[in-house]
Parts: structure tokens; C-alpha cells; sequence
């Protein structure tokens, strides 16, 4: 049984999402306590409920009693066998911050798993839903097909988002291992710009997008940013953008993907304009630093990276970065070292995937 500290670090309820998905990987059983014990609202948020609910009917996977507020948490794994799961987090919760406890374990799983989530897709402290889909899944992609398609948008407080998520994984791609140390040449910035129907009148989603074009024109780069709007039970907007490079002058690299991301979410009583610009500055920070991972990308990988080894360059060393090499080493025979803002990953040879 592997003991964690769920107040490493910054504490946060990374620590819980990155445990549930290395102990689905590994099989080994795990118990966290202190969780989130520094926030103002400790212990357990539905958004790790659902993931801990989604394993369960992925599984015979079985824990400790757990509600909202729960401050420690025993979890005993088993393997997945079921191919499909429905998933309500039954609030605003983050649908983006969910798929940290899923996607390893069915991305290297044996059988295809289709996925319906319903949250939010667009909330604080949290990835927007399109940073997922732009940044985080073409690194993940390199090692199983996923395709996530976004039915409805949902903002807080009242969420009623929907993803559908189908993953296929490659089994015999999981050994290669991952290296992104090189930003390469710009070739495009991408984005979206988005808000609930209620703003359509005040044309947010266009002040949005336009704003970060101007801000960002100063890069000599094609940039695309559309804007859209959905009909969502809460009020919301925010914007994302994603900056794309590669080797060659003309042409993204799919097998490499080198992508850098930023994403703002509107707030009430700031101008759509001063968004919009919020974004281009984080994403031209991002670019101006010159390294392939951004600080919030970086996170992300480093749990598949303690699986496949390898290493990458990011803008910032974060104390969440440092907090998700913590909990991934008490799963993996893994060995991080940081060089300045380079990860590397010491190991021989990738974890072998134990999911049927």
C-alpha cells in the first residue's frame, strides 16, 4: 500500500487525479491523506468523486467510503474490463481536470473506451476544454487515438457541459519515449473564442478574438482565431489560443507535435477586449521563452513522461510540475532531474501497461 501526502507541495487535488490514474496503470493500491487540507474548501470536490465513480464502473476497482469533503481517501485498483462510461460530476465541475485521472489508464489500456462527461468544460482553475483538445491530447496522441468531441459548453455555476471521448489505444507505440526540447519555427497561432448566447448581442466572442489578433500581430505569424457562441445554462466566455511549430517551414508536424498554449477566462466587469489581449500576452510569454512545453502543458506530461522516459524543456519549473513528480514517483521506477527548465526522465525501459 502506497502512502501519500495529499499537502505536498501545493497541495492541490492534482495529487488525488495523478494517484488514481498511476494506480489504475500499476495496480498498485494507494491511501492519500490531508487532501486539499490547505483550501478553503478541503478534503474531496465532485470532480474527483466522478473520476473515482468513472474507474469503478470501468472496473471492480474498489475504495474507502468517500463524499465531497473527505479528507483521506484508500484506493485498491482493478483491471478495466468495461468499454463505455457515463459520468455526470453533477455540477460546474471540471471536465478537463476529470480526464487527468482517466486518460493514462485507458490510453494504454487494451480495448477501444468511449466516454460521455458531463461538467463544465470552461471554469477556473482549470484548462479550458479547447486547451485540452489543441495542447494537451496531441502529445497524449502519439501514444493512442483519441478524439474528443465537444456536444455543449458549460461555465460556472451551473455546468451542464458534454464530451464525448473515444480512446484507442497503440500498444505498440508506448515504449517511445518523449522529447520536446526544441521550439522550432513558428508556423501558426490557432484559437477560439467563445461565449454563452446571452453575449451574442454584445459581440464578446468577436472583441475577444479580435483584440488577441491585434495583440498578436506583431509575431508576422497566420493566425486564425473563430469565434462561436452556445446556448449554456450559465453566463461564461474565454478564449484560447495555440501556437504551432515545426521543422519544416510550411507543414505541422503530427508525429512531433510542438504546440504552446494560453487560455483566459472572461470574468464580470472586464472588458472582452482586455481578455482577449490577456491571452495573447501569456501565449507571446510562452513563445518568447523559447522552450516546446508551456508551464501549464508541463504538468500534464509528466506522469506519461515517469512511464516512457524521456525528457523536455519548459518556460517555468512550477510547484505543480514539482508536486506531480512526487506522487508519479511513488508509482514508477522513475528518476526525474532537472537541468535549469529541462525534465529528464532516467530509466531504462517504459512501464509495461498492465489494463486488459
Amino acid at each position: 500500500m502506497i502512502s501519500i501526502d495529499g499537502s505536498y507541495g501545493e497541495g492541490g487535488g492534482q495529487i488525488v487525479r495523478t494517484a488514481l490514474a498511476l494506480s489504475m496503470i500499476t495496480q498498485k493500491s494507494f491511501c492519500i491523506e490531508n487532501i486539499r487540507v490547505g483550501r478553503s474548501d478541503p478534503g474531496l470536490k465532485a470532480q474527483h468523486l466522478a473520476g473515482l465513480k468513472a474507474l469503478k464502473q470501468l472496473s471492480s476497482s474498489t475504495s474507502s467510503d468517500a463524499q465531497v469533503g473527505s479528507s483521506s481517501l484508500t484506493f485498491t485498483p482493478a483491471l478495466i474490463s468495461k468499454k463505455r462510461a457515463e459520468v455526470d460530476i453533477g455540477t460546474a465541475g471540471s471536465i478537463p481536470l476529470l480526464l487527468q485521472t482517466l486518460l493514462l489508464p485507458l490510453m494504454f489500456c487494451k480495448h477501444r473506451t468511449q466516454l460521455v462527461i458531463v461538467g463544465g468544460t470552461d471554469v477556473e482553475w482549470s484548462p479550458q476544454i479547447d486547451y485540452v483538445t489543441e495542447v494537451i491530447l496531441p502529445q497524449f496522441m502519439r501514444y493512442a487515438g483519441i478524439h474528443l468531441q465537444l456536444e455543449k459548453r458549460g461555465y460556472y455555476p451551473k455546468g451542464g457541459g458534454k464530451v464525448l471521448l473515444t480512446i484507442t489505444p497503440k500498444n505498440e507505440e508506448y515504449r517511445l519515449p518523449l522529447m520536446l526540447l526544441h521550439q522550432q519555427r513558428l508556423v501558426h497561432i490557432k484559437g477560439v473564442s467563445h461565449a454563452s448566447a446571452d453575449l451574442e448581442d454584445a459581440r464578446v466572442a468577436e472583441r475577444q478574438a479580435h483584440a488577441a489578433q491585434g495583440a498578436l500581430a506583431c509575431l508576422d505569424c497566420d493566425t486564425s482565431i473563430r469565434s462561436e457562441y452556445h446556448q449554456t445554462p450559465s453566463t461564461g466566455s474565454g478564449i484560447t489560443l495555440a501556437a504551432l511549430f515545426s521543422t519544416r517551414a510550411d507543414e505541422i508536424d503530427v508525429e512531433n507535435p510542438v504546440r504552446i498554449g494560453a487560455d483566459v477566462l472572461g470574468k464580470q466587469g472586464v472588458r472582452a477586449e482586455e481578455i482577449g489581449k490577456q491571452a495573447a500576452d501569456a501565449l507571446q510569454q510562452e513563445i518568447m521563452s523559447g522552450a516546446p512545453v508551456d508551464k501549464h502543458l508541463a504538468d500534464h506530461l509528466i506522469p506519461l513522461l515517469g512511464m516512457v522516459g524521456g525528457s523536455f524543456t519548459t518556460s517555468e519549473i512550477t510547484g505543480h510540475l514539482k508536486t506531480n513528480m512526487y506522487v508519479t514517483k511513488q508509482f514508477l521506477n522513475a528518476h526525474f532531474r532537472i537541468e535549469n527548465t529541462t525534465v529528464i526522465v532516467e530509466k531504462e525501459k517504459a512501464v509495461r501497461p498492465l489494463l486488459p
